[in-house]
């Protein structure tokens, strides 16, 4: 192909509309929410999942079934074991700092509705909500 002026202003345009788009979609938190596909686990996540659903393609949700042998590698790779019903990592971390200073950790049932009675965690789907919106640039 011969490079002239047009053909090299194209390429030019075509890169950077290339490069802007890889930026946006490498900016998107990712957001991973492995649990059990069982009832008390489900009416649990619907507060967070709705929310998810409701910010489109502003986020990158992947779901994983707890008991898919992907989660237990995935729960071992973040340094977790044992029986946990819900894990959400966003960006792949599961524990962050509130702006008070404090820690939360997406692990197991979240506070809220939906939560089985004698069940309810410490974070909520606003918990989650918040520390996403601070990943966004």
């Amino acid at each position: 192909m011969h490079l002239n002026r047009r053909n090299l202003l194209a390429q030019l345009a075509a890169t950077t509309a290339s490069l802007t788009l890889g930026a946006a979609w490498a900016a998107q938190p990712v957001i991973e929410i492995i649990a059990f596909t069982h009832p008390p686990v489900q009416s649990a996540l619907k507060p967070l999942r709705d929310w998810l659903t409701s910010q489109g393609n502003k986020l990158r949700v992947v779901e994983i079934d707890m008991e898919n042998p992907e989660a237990e590698k995935r729960l071992a790779a973040v340094g977790l074991k044992g029986h946990v019903p819900i894990l959400v990592l966003v960006n792949g971390k599961y524990k962050h700092t509130r702006k008070d200073g404090s820690t939360v950790e997406f692990v197991n049932f979240p506070t809220g509705p939906g939560a089985p009675a004698g069940f309810k965690g410490a974070w909520s789907a606003e918990d989650v909500q918040v520390v996403i919106k601070a990943q966004k640039p």
